[in-house]
């Protein structure tokens, strides 16, 4: 997977790209430790425009995320969800422990 950011202003955005697994976990990590290290960023974006596939690993690292972003005082979003992606993060109820957009 690759990862892009984007800050601009308050709010930061993690462009993601490709399959999040497992073996993302150093890269997604690494990218939003980043933006958390800004205390200018209170908003953190996750599209998921470009992800055609997550699996369990990556549900477990976008809620070590949340609970890190809690702790720093910062919002995070889930935007751009489709297809399968979309599904297992509603099955999952993520909707519940995060904001969703389009």
């Amino acid at each position: 997977m690759q990862i892009a950011t984007e800050i601009s202003g308050s709010r930061a955005v993690l462009n993601l790209n490709g399959r999040f697994d497992f073996h993302s976990h150093r890269d997604f990590r690494s990218a939003y430790e980043n933006v958390m290290e800004g205390t200018e960023v209170r908003d953190i974006e996750i599209n998921f425009r470009q992800v055609d596939y997550l699996d369990s690993s990556a549900l477990g690292m976008l809620l070590l995320l949340r609970e890190k972003a809690e702790v720093a005082g910062k919002n995070v979003a889930l935007v751009g969800l489709q297809g399968m992606v979309k599904q297992v993060l509603e099955i999952a109820n993520f909707g519940k422990l995060f904001t969703v957009r389009d």
